[in-house]
């Protein structure tokens, strides 16, 4: 058994294969995943776990260059950009795609991170960096 870090499996693995540039989406319980692309369930009812549970776990083990949100997250859910913004510099946040494009690029991640929020917008795509010059 692994002593610390991420013990879900599927979520390690991924992280693990994840190279430059690569991407993985942290999702409400809400959103859509295309067919054909990896969801990791984490859900286990209304609420629980939290994005931010989720994100916090993953940000701990990811290097991340990028973070693409839904431009609708400003009006929508502005406790969850707040949040975002603590979390990272404001010139990794991407905030200009609408929620239907942002929808879009679901189809291209690794894999959707379902959680259990249940609060709109709190989405996010979550591109791979490196941890090298």
């Amino acid at each position: 058994m692994k002593r610390n870090g991420i013990l879900n499996s599927h979520i390690s693995k991924i992280l693990s294969d994840l190279g430059h540039t690569d991407q993985i989406a942290i999702a409400d319980a809400g959103l859509p995943v295309p067919d054909g692309v990896l969801k990791i369930d984490l859900a286990l009812k209304l609420g629980t776990p939290t994005f931010s549970e989720v994100l916090d776990v993953i940000t701990e083990d990811m290097v991340i260059e990028k973070v693409i949100v839904a431009s609708e997250i400003h009006e929508g859910n502005p406790q969850t950009l707040s949040y975002l913004k603590e979390k990272f510099d404001s010139e990794v946040i991407d905030d200009s795609q609408n929620h239907e494009q942002f929808k879009a690029l679901t189809q291209k991640v690794k894999a959707v991170i379902r959680t259990g929020e249940a609060t709109p917008y709190a989405n996010c795509i979550l591109q791979s960096g490196v941890h090298f010059g």
